[in-house]
This record gives C-alpha cells, sequence and structure tokens, in this order.
C-alpha cells in the first residue's frame, strides 16, 4: 500500500465530566447518526480506519484533503503538521540548514534565539500532544471493545493495532523528551475534561518510553511482515536502538549496550540490507526500496496530500536555476527557502561535488559558495538535491504539487550507524572489527567501491558525527546528533549564523531543550518552565 487509507472516522475526544452515577450515561445515543466511542468502532473498516488516522497525523494536518477540517488552527497548514516541524526543529536550527523566507520564527531558530512565543516551538509542542491525544483515545476505545469486537476482527489483530498505537504514542513521547525535556504526561489511563496533566520528569519519561517499546514486542508482526508502511518488530527495535544511543541526554545513564542488543536485533534478522543506490532512497518509488527501509512514512500525490511531509522538504528546499519541473518532479520554481550552511558542507564533504562521495548530491549552479552574508537571500549556499518527486527511472511523480517520495522514518543505514558509535561509546555485545565493517558498507555504497574505505584507527567519534551528517543529512537526525555529541551549543563548533551572528559564535546550554511554550504554562500551573527560559 502507496499510501494511507484514511476512513471518515469522527473519534470522539472530548469526555463530559460528570459526578452523576447513573448507567444512562452509557448507553448508545438513540440517534444512529451521533457517533461516539460506543459505536464508531462497530466495524472492522472503522477499527483500521482509526489506526490510520494516527499513522496519518504524522505528516497530515487534518482528516480533509481541501485542508478545511485542521487539527490545529494555523495560518498556513503546512506548518501544522508534525513532520514539517520536527523536520525545522531538527534541521534549521543546526548547520544542515538556513532558511531564506526570514519568516521571525525560523530566524531564531537559527539563531538560536527562540523563546517560550516562538511560533514553531508553540506548533512543534501541539502537534506532538495532539498526537498523543489520539492515540490516547484509540487506544481507550479499542480496549473497551476488546470483549465485543466487530465480526471479522480477531482479538489478535486488534492487539496488533493497539500495539501500533501504542508505538506511535512512545514514538511521540520520545520526540517531547527529546526536545522538550519534562513535558506533560496523560495516557488512555486519564480521561480527558477530568483531569490537569502532571509534569513528568524527562528521566520517568524515558523509563515510561522504554516499558512500552518493550511490551508491545511480541504483539507486533514480526520484521518485515506487516503491510507496507505499517509497524512491525524491527520497527520497534529500530526505535529502541535509537532511545537508548541517546539515553545519556535523556536519563542521564548511558545505555550503548542496549543500543547495540537491539541494532544486532535488525541486523541478525536477516530482512534488511543496504539498497544498492543512496540517491534512490529518496526519490519517488522508494516504496520500492524495502530491502534497507524499515518503516516508512508513506506518501501519494494523489491520495496523501499535505504541505508539511516531504511535499514541504522538496519544494522548500528549490529555487534558483534549479529546473523544478525536470529535475524535482514539482511545480516550476520551488518554495525557494531551506539550503545548506557553507560551514557543514565543508565540514563534512571533504569533496561536495559528487563526484567521489555520491551522498553530495548538492546543487551550486548560480550559488553563491562560501559563508552566508545574508540569510534570506537563497542564492547562497549550498542547495540540497537529494530529495525529489521523480522515480529512479526519471519519470515524474503522480501530482507535481503533492509529492509520492516516501519518508524513511527508520532504515538499516542508521542501525548500522548507531551500532558503531555505541561500540565506539563503550557498550558491550559488539565489536571494533564489525563496527569498521558496517560503516565502510555504507561507504562503499556511497564510493561505488573500497576507495573510501577508512581504517580502524580512523574510527573515532570525531569521524562519527561526520559520516551521521554524510549519510543522515535533511533525515531529522542533525540536532540530536549535535547535542549527544556536545557540539549543539557552547563554541567549539561554529556554523553560519549560529547565535545568530554570521561567523558563529558560542551559545548557552540551555538552548539543548526547547522551552515549554507560554501559552501551556498559563494554562497548566502543574507545569515548570525549563532552565533558562
Amino acid at each position: 500500500m502507496k499510501s494511507y487509507k484514511i476512513f471518515s472516522t469522527l473519534v470522539a475526544l472530548t469526555v463530559l465530566s460528570t459526578t452523576s452515577c447513573t448507567k444512562k450515561l452509557n448507553t448508545v445515543p438513540i440517534d444512529p447518526l451521533v457517533k461516539t466511542s460506543g459505536n464508531v468502532y462497530d466495524t472492522p473498516d472503522a477499527i483500521i480506519g482509526g489506526l490510520a488516522k494516527l499513522y496519518a497525523s504524522i505528516g497530515i494536518s487534518g482528516q480533509n484533503s481541501n485542508f478545511n477540517e485542521p487539527d490545529i488552527a494555523a495560518a498556513d497548514q503546512g506548518t501544522a503538521c508534525f513532520m514539517r516541524e520536527y523536520w525545522a526543529a531538527e534541521e534549521v536550527t543546526t548547520d544542515e540548514c538556513i532558511n531564506a523566507w526570514g519568516d521571525g520564527g525560523l530566524v531564531e531558530y537559527h539563531g538560536g534565539i527562540w523563546s517560550d512565543e516562538n511560533l514553531y516551538v508553540g506548533l512543534m509542542y501541539n502537534r506532538i500532544f495532539v498526537n498523543i491525544a489520539y492515540c490516547n483515545e484509540y487506544i481507550r476505545d479499542i480496549n473497551a471493545k476488546l470483549g465485543s469486537l466487530p465480526s471479522g476482527l480477531s482479538a489478535s489483530t486488534a492487539q496488533q493495532y493497539l500495539a501500533e498505537a501504542r508505538f506511535l504514542r512512545a514514538y511521540f513521547y520520545e520526540c517531547a523528551m527529546d526536545m522538550y525535556g519534562n513535558v506533560p504526561f496523560a495516557t488512555e489511563a486519564d480521561l480527558p475534561g477530568t483531569f490537569t496533566p502532571k509534569q513528568i520528569s524527562r528521566g520517568d519519561l524515558f523509563k515510561y518510553v522504554e516499558s512500552e517499546l518493550l511490551a508491545i514486542q511480541t504483539l507486533l508482526a514480526a520484521p518485515a511482515t506487516n503491510e507496507y508502511a505499517r509497524i512491525d518488530e524491527a520497527a520497534d527495535w529500530a526505535l529502541l536502538s535509537r532511545l537508548y544511543l541517546n539515553a545519556q541526554v535523556f536519563s542521564g545513564t548511558d545505555r550503548y549496550t542496549d543500543c547495540i542488543t537491539y541494532s544486532n536485533k535488525i541486523i541478525a534478522s536477516g530482512k534488511y540490507s543496504l539498497h544498492p543506490n543512496y540517491q534512490q532512497l529518496f526519490l519517488a518509488d522508494n516504496n520500492a526500496d524495502r530491502d534497507e527501509i524499515i518503516l516508512p512514512f508513506a506518501e501519494n500525490g494523489l491520495n496523501t496530500q499535505s504541505y508539511g511531509d516531504v511535499t514541504f522538504i522538496i519544494h522548500a528546499g528549490v529555487g534558483g536555476s534549479e529546473d523544478a519541473t525536470n529535475e524535482f518532479g514539482i511545480s516550476s520554481g520551488g518554495w525557494a527557502g531551506n539550503r545548506m550552511t557553507n560551514t557543514f558542507v565543508t565540514k563534512v564533504f571533504p569533496d561536495a561535488t559528487g563526484k567521489t562521495d555520491q551522498r553530495a548530491i548538492f546543487y551550486t549552479a548560480g550559488q553563491t559558495l562560501g559563508p552566508i552574508a545574508d540569510p534570506t537571500i537563497f542564492a547562497e549556499g549550498y542547495l540540497s538535491a537529494k530529495w525529489k518527486n521523480v522515480t529512479s527511472t526519471g519519470v515524474a511523480g503522480s501530482n507535481n504539487t503533492f509529492v509520492d517520495t516516501d519518508f524513511p522514518l527508520f532504515r538499516l543505514g542508521e542501525v548500522y550507524l548507531n551500532y558503531a558509535e555505541a561500540v565506539l561509546r563503550g557498550g558491550a555485545g559488539g565489536d571494533a572489527g564489525t563496527a569498521l565493517t558496517y560503516i565502510n558498507a555504507l561507504r562503499e555504497r556511497a564510493y561505488g567501491g573500497k576507495a573510501g574505505d577508512i581504517t580502524a584507527g580512523q574510527l573515532n567519534l570525531s569521524f562519527m558525527i561526520d559520516e551521521r551528517g554524510r549519510e543522515l543529512y535533511w533525515e531529522m537526525f542533525r540536532r540530536t546528533d549535535l547535542i549527544r555529541f556536545g557540539l549543539f551549543t557552547g563554541g567549539s563548533y561554529l556554523w553560519d549564523w549560529k547565535g545568530n551572528v554570521k561567523g558563529g559564535t558560542a551559545t548557552d546550554a540551555h538552548l539543548n531543550i526547547f522551552p515549554l511554550p507560554a501559552s501551556d504554562l498559563q494554562l497548566n500551573s502543574n507545569l515548570k518552565q525549563n532552565p533558562g527560559y
């Protein structure tokens, strides 16, 4: 399945708070047109449709393709999408991306001068917790249906759906923990309208996410056996690998051994291998690349229409003299927004032409290369041509506005990098020789042979942060990676306009997490602002 089938399912998200003991409150409305949790999930299609909504909340702003039924009110519905907000938080705040539009919130993002009233800080936060609320409601409602499932839906299938919903909730909470630290917390046990969420510590949230991912493993489909773009056991292992790699930051205790354990599970499953062509992982027919992609977010230009998914990544990075139509498969012009900083490209890619390392997929014709003098001039800086809405045979996607290119949320390339870094950081259960083999496998794909192989002596943490940049740029990793390596804030690593200064300047460590939005602090007296804001 190339795109999710979104059913017109109305999920009851508001629960009436009452002290009445009458059982009449549990009756189904007489009017058959009124939908509640008691009858909305009365068919197997409705139940899988509710699950599809949870998946779709990663990249879609609402349930209507005409953008007039958004989940979150915003002047630009594209900015109310999880993937677009997460991408901006992970990329625009770093050396990998600088935006030319001059939007105040994005200028603050790249300059490291955001506050608790920053538009994008608030939209990201709201999107995460709206998505968590959807997951909680679905889990609550399907749990209530387990004793009376509709004909045609088995208990084991329903439990699998629940496990997938719990995975998505754990994923969104992992993002909240990464970005905001100590956050409000609620599960399906907390009825909306009956309580004010309490704040959970980052360390305790880490334990919760870990416990959920461990608990659902046996309920999920075996690796690479679920329907395309749906969660399976390998996706669970991949999120655990990522979680444990960042455990020192999130919880204060390193878990590199566990990172190796779950990386090994994916590799040992034998279901995944590196796709032979790096560029094809980011093209309109990458749904065929199931050899490497463990879990994608499925896109379809006709059925999954949004300005906040890969459509945003591609359009916002195209402009200048690029041939938007023939080269990128999108409507003429592009949005002329995002490009790479000079610092990132020259530091990470010794040869930025792509003639040696084929991951250097940049466009430079007509661009002024070198330090960026004016962030609002799109013609300054390297343009990324990594993501395209054309197939591996050069055919444009089905729609020249909304793209067909799926987003790989987890892929084997990341798992190889996680394993190698965890070994370098002292994790047990792996070895340096195997780590070197995995890194050289990535580089041999990139170089088309062994010309880019490194030696054991070259494999160190300084190399690893650059290799992650080469392999994973513009895939929503950079901010988290730089924080883990101690390079996101401070002055040991500077890039164009870090600290809102042309040549870059040191920034304060409190920026390693975003502030809780001022609006939520006003609504919830249980919340305490993060230090430094």
